[in-house]
């Protein structure tokens, strides 16, 4: 499969999980957390699926389209590690949605990066709330939820919150 394929079947499971996953996630109050602002088309989608909610954006440095910038009083600017821990003091364990597309195109950085970064986000995660993540994240009040349909197996991951 080229990059570009791969990319597109990427972006095609998160738009399919995060559409599978909005009549659940609205039926649990709280904000909805984005970790990793990127270009913003996640932002955006999360904007439309979910038009009355605070959304909480995580970036390191934004680069993504101006129409796509939460306002600043919604944005964590810096690194994740510092940020989760800004946004776990500010917000609580009140998300209703944590989706993290977080990483590089090194796989062991990406699996050490995993074992901090879920303890961490589940810091932010409401009881019966969700995350959306696009690697494996080992929490103990994690439930791992199937694929949606049409969302290939290990693409993404899906999680409740205990």
């Amino acid at each position: 499969m080229s990059r570009l394929d791969s990319f597109i079947a990427r972006m095609q499971a998160q738009r399919d999980a995060l559409n599978f996953l909005k009549p659940m996630v609205d039926a649990v109050p709280g904000p909805i957390l984005e970790v990793g602002l990127g270009n913003g088309r996640t932002y955006d989608h999360l904007r439309e699926l979910f038009p009355a909610r605070d959304i909480y954006v995580f970036e390191r440095k934004v680069a993504a389209h101006p129409d796509c910038i939460p306002p600043d009083d919604r944005l964590f600017l810096g690194d994740a590690d510092r940020t989760i821990d800004e946004a776990a003091r500010k917000l609580g364990a009140t998300a209703a949605l944590i989706h993290t597309d977080l990483g590089t195109g090194d796989h062991e950085a990406n699996v050490a990066m995993g074992r901090w970064l879920g303890p961490a986000l589940d810091r932010l995660a409401a009881s019966g709330g969700y995350v959306l993540a696009n690697q494996s994240l080992d929490v103990a009040r994690w439930q791992r939820l199937p694929e949606p349909p049409g969302v290939p197996k290990d693409r993404y991951f899906l999680y409740r919150v205990r």
